[in-house]
């Protein structure tokens, strides 16, 4: 099976550490995982700010980049739920019958990073350590729109060492919803806020994710409230072994405005 990464640009702009424990943690599963260098990102961010038809040639340089491959692994709900949801409507809407057929027959084989690992390898127990009390906080696009269920959860469950703790009102959005954190900061503090509460509440070390756009705007408010709590994406805690342990300052902070 060929098998390739999608990072995200907001990961490879901000979190490159999230796709390096994505290829850390696939091929420690027996995954030889490709890095196809033509990818870019997937659109959405023109798409959900009303320039639908500007994203059309991201969406075109999508299937010609990823549709060789047997799965495209992706670590984010969100560009995950993009490319399921959006692309053939976008496809539809320039009257792209070809386009709209490709990524129809792409689409199926994008897999965000949990349902990959649970669904398609079939495998929950992935040999991580991480012996740190953990929260989840699941997204909203991967809650509501890719439906990814308890996928994260089983697999955290599974990690040796792992405290892991209940969120209070884990399915509330944490208010960054893109460009909804700047068209609407006061409500976005407001609910990111109300989130941050919830996490400190949990007396968790870490605030884990499958989203780095969401643990990005609740670690600085974490930060601000100087919580104390580190935020890191599931890749990163599935990573994690006894012989590479994570520790806190490893890799990129993703507490923002600290």
């Amino acid at each position: 099976m060929r098998v390739a990464l999608f990072a995200t640009c907001f990961n490879d702009t901000m979190w490159p550490s999230t796709p390096k424990a994505v290829v850390t943690l696939l091929e420690r599963l027996g995954c030889a995982v490709e890095f196809p260098r033509a990818q870019t990102c997937c659109g959405q961010m023109f798409t959900n700010t009303g320039y639908a038809t500007e994203s059309v040639p991201l969406v075109r340089s999508f299937v010609e980049t990823f549709t060789p491959y047997d799965a495209v692994v992706v670590p984010s709900g969100s560009c995950t739920g993009s490319v399921r949801e959006q692309h053939a409507a976008l496809a539809r809407r320039v009257g792209d019958a070809g386009l709209e057929r490709a990524v129809s027959e792409l689409a199926p084989r994008v897999h965000e990073l949990s349902e990959f690992v649970v669904d398609v390898l079939g495998v929950t127990e992935v040999g991580a350590y991480f012996p740190h009390r953990v929260t989840y906080h699941p997204t909203c696009h991967s809650l509501r729109m890719i439906r990814v269920g308890d996928r994260p959860l089983r697999l955290l469950r599974a990690v040796r060492g792992i405290d892991l703790v209940s969120l209070p009102a884990a399915e509330e959005c944490c208010g960054f919803g893109g460009t909804f954190v700047m068209k609407n900061p006061d409500v976005s503090v407001a609910m990111g806020s109300d989130k941050a509460r919830h996490v400190r509440e949990t007396g968790a070390e870490v605030l884990v994710a499958g989203d780095n756009s969401c643990l990005a705007h609740v670690g600085g408010l974490l930060s601000r409230h100087r919580a104390g709590v580190r935020t890191l994406h599931l890749a990163e805690v599935l990573a994690a072994t006894e012989d590479a342990p994570w520790r806190p300052g490893d890799g990129v902070d993703h507490e923002v405005g600290s």
